[in-house]
């Protein structure tokens, strides 16, 4: 079942980019650049679907349906996060302080000077 929705879904989808492709832009035209076009302007009427729109709004809750149902079968078949299956990360104990790092013994003794490194 789960093999047919994913098949499904990945035909949907590649109709679903064909279509939007196929289609020209609402101002497609050159007066559409300069705030023409008459009747397709962004708030007047549309006119009349086409078929390409009808493929358009029919691919797309076909998308949204499969969507859906790979979601709920995903979560139905247990997993959870990614994050939960990965392997925890190795505990170390914890590092002991350098030298430098450590308080000096006394209240007002100064840290002991760092070694420098040997010259190669």
């Amino acid at each position: 079942m789960e093999i047919a929705l994913i098949i499904l879904h990945v035909i949907v989808c590649f109709i679903l980019i064909m279509v939007v492709l196929l289609q020209s832009g609402k101002a497609a035209d050159l007066a559409g650049a300069f705030g023409g076009g008459g009747s397709q302007t962004a708030l007047g009427s549309r006119g009349a679907a086409t078929v390409l729109t009808k493929a358009t709004t029919i691919a797309a809750v076909l998308f949204m349906m499969t969507s859906l149902g790979l979601a709920l079968i995903g979560s139905r078949r247990g997993g959870g996060s990614v994050l939960d299956e990965s392997a925890p990360a190795a505990q170390s104990a914890p590092a002991t302080p350098t030298p430098q790092e450590q308080a000096p013994a006394e209240p007002g003794a100064a840290p002991a000077p760092a070694a420098s490194p040997a010259p190669k």
